[in-house]
């Protein structure tokens, strides 16, 4: 695959026969019935497969340019994503092979969907889950209940990832839900559908962000959406708290510690190799070495937090977060079976009220959100800890009588935020080669998906359908753009049909300035 030069004006892809042949043409204003430029026909897009690479054709007027891009594939089961402990496409050694930095959810739902496309993946990591008292991985520590963005804690500021973010969260939903109806399956990966609560101090009308949010949950896919301040009784929610109107729907609730074991072992089976080792400093600066240690055509940094020396962004930041856990068995008080939230935006003093249960014997209370806190100090007896608690029983008095967990009472950890959100980009730096005694800007073939907050397991899928279609680019040698250019795209789907002498099927792309 290839790109052309040609003028940054309204560029549309137009047919014409020449010989015995067809080959596509560019024309454009100020061009129009001329030969600006020719596309070569496109060789088969095999997934997975490493193409031969294709390096810019300067024949054309310098300093214009069309890009050829491999059309999006989404996630779908069954065809490019199973459940399967074998990749749905097999690798060969002709294969590409991705380097994942970072063990957490994101790095593994990224092997997943890479490995049922056919890559070889491996996994480099510093640590990975554990399931002692010790302090657990923040994959581990999230609350994962699946949530339409903005997220309860209300970090969710940036209007492009926004935007991405509401098509992430339903491939994501999609699939839970998929792995949810399994019976069997659904008790290996510790995913539950359940009823997900949200009360608020007035009518949703008179909070105008809340009300075009529940508008857009309303018409998204999800399941068993309905309002009815019912719920406020139904639940045994104090109205003295406050709350007077809500609504519901079904949501996947995950038991983390039992999803990332499961995780693990689905990508170990599929075929992804694990290494555990400390990566520290700029990636693009050891891009090279890491690529020749590993034998890696592509690297995905899938570092959370770290991606602030990894990625040298320095809009990434730690967003504190804490949950008690309780006993959830009946005993004590009445088991709670569904999630009970109050968003940070429409809480009393800004503060999150957040019910979860994570399984069927553990509650989790929540929540706190501390942006700019490191340290992970926190006890039953700390005061953001006491007042979670106490809101949390002043909303559901049942709770006043809940006896916490005695192996694991306070889970705490840092979700990895970022000042402009989620980043699912290439790496935008370049490297200056000298190509013929002329020098070549050469695209790095480093991929981000990092900055998720608390949202990780929320958007998993979809960002990682994301990434698949940035690994084809980076294989073709597209050259990277922003994800600011990438929102103002306008795409138009088209085919380009192979010559008659390959005797290929249509070959989908699409064409973006």
């Amino acid at each position: 695959m290839a790109w052309r030069f040609a003028p940054a004006s309204e560029l549309v892809l137009d047919w014409r026969s020449e010989g015995s042949g067809t080959s596509p043409l560019v024309t454009m204003d100020g061009y129009k019935g001329t030969r600006s430029a020719e596309l070569k026909t496109i060789p088969p897009i095999v997934p997975g497969r490493t193409p031969p690479p294709v390096l810019p054709d300067h024949n054309f007027r310098k300093g214009f340019r069309i890009i050829m891009s491999v059309v999006n594939q989404p996630l779908i089961l069954g065809e490019n994503l199973s459940f399967d402990p074998f990749p749905r496409q097999c690798p060969d050694t002709a294969s590409a092979t991705i380097l994942i930095v970072g063990g957490g959810v994101t790095g593994l739902i990224n092997a997943w969907v890479l490995l049922d496309r056919g890559y070889h993946v491996t996994i480099v990591s510093k640590e990975w889950a554990s399931f002692t008292d010790q302090q657990r991985l923040t994959s581990q520590i999230a609350g994962a209940l699946w949530e339409f963005p903005p997220a309860v804690c209300g970090q969710h500021t940036d209007i492009l990832s926004l935007k991405k973010s509401k098509h992430w969260c339903m491939v994501a939903y999609d699939i839970w839900a998929a792995i949810a109806s399994n019976p069997s399956l659904a008790g290996l990966a510790g995913v539950q559908m359940r009823a997900s609560n949200f009360f608020f101090p007035c009518p949703i009308e008179e909070l105008p962000a809340q009300h075009h949010k529940m508008e857009e949950i309303a018409a998204s896919g999800v399941h068993g959406f309905s309002r009815s301040a019912d719920s406020i009784h139904k639940h045994g929610i104090d109205p003295r708290y406050g709350a007077m109107d809500a609504y519901e729907h079904l949501a996947p609730v995950i038991d983390t510690d039992r999803c990332m074991e499961w995780l693990m072992l689905l990508v170990q089976s599929k075929g992804a190799k694990f290494h555990r080792e400390n990566i520290t400093g700029d990636l693009f600066s050891q891009e090279q070495e890491l690529r020749h240690r590993f034998s890696a055509d592509v690297i995905l940094n899938c570092t959370g937090l770290s991606a602030l020396s990894l990625a040298g962004d320095k809009t990434c930041y730690p967003l504190r977060g804490a949950l008690i856990r309780v006993v959830n068995d009946g005993k004590d008080f009445p088991k709670v079976e569904s999630s009970l939230a109050i968003t940070a935006d429409a809480a009393q003093d800004n503060e999150i009220v957040f019910i979860v249960p994570r399984n069927d014997n553990i509650l989790l209370i929540g929540g706190v959100a501390q942006p700019g806190r490191w340290d992970l100090d926190l006890t039953l007896e700390s005061p953001e800890i006491k007042r979670m608690r106490a809101r949390a029983e002043a909303f559901l008095p049942s709770l006043k009588h809940a006896q916490v967990d005695p192996e694991y009472p306070v889970a705490q950890g840092l979700r990895p935020a970022r000042e402009k959100n989620i980043r699912v980009e290439r790496e935008l730096r370049t490297r200056t080669m000298d190509l013929h005694g002329e020098p070549t800007e050469e695209p790095s073939r480093i991929i981000h998906d990092y900055g998720h907050g608390g949202s990780g397991w929320s958007l998993s899928f979809g960002c990682a359908a994301d990434v698949a279609n940035l690994v084809e680019d980076v294989l073709h040698n597209l050259p990277a753009s922003t994800i600011k250019l990438q929102r103002k795209t306008a795409v138009e789907d088209v085919r380009i049909p192979a010559s008659s002498d390959q005797r290929l099927k249509d070959v989908p792309i699409r064409a973006r300035l």
